[in-house]
């Protein structure tokens, strides 16, 4: 068992932070209390952060003082701290309370994946999700699932606000959406927020998320696609279209000009140093997504956000079960909205719409458009609709045209195609914020959005018709 701590390398550091205060910081941003084995160490490296957030002295006295009011005090342990030979160089001695840490905890999981499989019967799923998200906890020093006391709780959101009044006066405390508009709305993606994105067949509901994931790229932040429709190839394309402003359909072909070769071989090698993950496998079930998630997180903790290229595609785990396909998605809807909050990263995930709003005089989406509405609206903080009204004034104007040929009738359209077409992303639901539109602008030849009149309405909207589905009026509704 004594491979398992080392009381010598413990009181060794304990020590050196009693002779010398000024090294506690770097110390503490590498170990915590749970990292020492002897119970009096951990009371004392508490004490320690106690005294050095209320900014008092890390001295012998005060130390006393505070573990005698708090009735953890051990002469005997005290001593052999002050007569501990102090050491100038931590940095070996603390990598050896850390690899002895680990591996307490390592056996403690081990003891408790023995428990959940063979006392407590867990099927295998679950044991494997329990074992990779204890591993991520160890691997990665995240909290553990214990209460967080009020005195953390008001600490952390006393340094939330100063990081806010630092940032002065903008509104952008998430993560960047990429869209000056959106975030004026949003003031950014929480971390640990679940966002569904939201539109029928032909809305680009996949080029947004693209801008979204190439705007994050530019700031040299992380992202991982899970992309379940198209290949990996096929969202480069995209993105390289977006950053080059080179047509698609040219990329596709090959047909670029000497000018447009150079821009592209520029865009191609700076996307190539960016930290951008896809898993184009096609399948995923949720228990996928957790696990390789979870990994690649802890091997990149820059990565800002995660999107997932549709919901819909996915399975709770990897059963069949279209006869209650309700409660799968609402299973992968809540394990998505856990590992958002336990990665501390906004995830995005698309999602389709009920054929319903076909049939509707005005298509603007709804919440109660969203097929397997129900999970899916209650466990998102926000959800987005992507709305493009010439999407169907085009197909209007096409199905006119071939009623009028099947008749032997002329017909002249008078809808004229355009090179940007006025978007519009609906806030259907904002957990810690109004709903509303905002202003968008989608260049189609580059499937590319980018944002349209600053600022957007204030408050969403729905247009009532009558029998005749004639208008008869527009409310206002209040945010959700």
């Amino acid at each position: 068992m004594e491979h398992m701590y080392n009381l010598n390398i413990e009181r060794a550091v304990l020590s050196a932070i009693i002779f010398d205060a000024e090294i506690y910081e770097d110390i503490a941003s590498r170990l915590s209390s749970k990292d020492f084995y002897l119970p009096f160490h951990q009371y004392i490296f508490g004490v320690m952060d106690d005294l050095h957030r209320e900014d008092k002295p890390i001295s012998e006295e005060f130390l006393i003082g505070k573990l005698q009011s708090i009735g953890k005090y051990d002469e005997m342990g005290m001593m052999d701290l002050l007569v501990a030979n102090p050491i100038t160089n931590t940095a070996a001695y603390i990598e050896e309370i850390k690899a002895k840490s680990v591996k307490r905890s390592l056996v403690t999981l081990a003891t408790e994946i023995k428990k959940v499989t063979i006392e407590d019967d867990m099927n295998s799923n679950e044991v494997m999700d329990l074992v990779e998200k204890k591993l991520y906890e160890i691997t990665s020093e995240s909290t553990s699932n214990d209460f967080r006391d009020a005195k953390d709780i008001t600490l952390a959101a006393l340094a939330e606000i100063e990081r806010l009044k630092v940032m002065g006066n903008t509104k952008l405390i998430g993560v960047d959406t990429g869209f000056r508009n959106l975030n004026d709305k949003t003031s950014g993606f929480g971390k640990g927020d679940l966002v569904i994105v939201a539109a029928r067949p032909a809305m680009g509901k996949t080029a947004l998320v693209l801008n979204m994931a190439l705007k994050a790229l530019e700031r040299n932040e992380g992202v991982v696609f899970f992309s379940l429709e198209m290949p990996a190839e096929q969202l480069m394309l995209r993105m390289l279209s977006a950053k080059t402003m080179i047509r698609l359909q040219n990329l596709r072909v090959g047909d670029l000009t000497d000018n447009e070769w150079s821009s592209l071989s520029a865009a191609t090698s700076n996307l190539a140093t960016k930290k951008l993950f896809v898993d184009d496998g096609g399948h995923a079930t949720i228990h996928h997504i957790r696990s390789k998630l979870r990994k690649i997180k802890s091997q990149n903790p820059e990565i800002s956000i995660a999107f997932i290229d549709y919901l819909q595609l996915m399975s709770g785990d990897g059963k069949k079960t279209s006869d209650n396909r309700q409660q799968e998605i609402s299973d992968i809807s809540r394990g998505l909205k856990q590992l958002a909050r336990e990665l501390q990263m906004p995830i995005v995930a698309l999602s389709q719409l009920n054929r319903g709003v076909e049939s509707r005089e005005n298509k603007r989406p709804m919440l109660s458009d969203l097929r397997e509405s129900g999970a899916i609206e209650q466990d998102a903080d926000i959800i987005l609709f992507v709305y493009r009204d010439d999407v169907y004034r085009e197909a209007k104007e096409k199905e006119k045209e071939m009623k009028a040929k099947a008749e032997g009738k002329d017909y002249k359209s008078e809808y004229i195609k355009k090179e940007e077409e006025e978007t519009e992303l609906i806030i259907g639901k904002q957990r810690n914020g109004p709903t509303g539109t905002v202003d968008l602008l989608f260049q189609k030849s580059f499937t590319k959005f980018i944002d349209g009149s600053h600022g957007g309405s204030n408050v969403a909207f729905e247009v009532i018709y009558d029998k005749a589905g004639t208008k008869e009026a527009t409310f206002n509704l209040p945010p959700i």
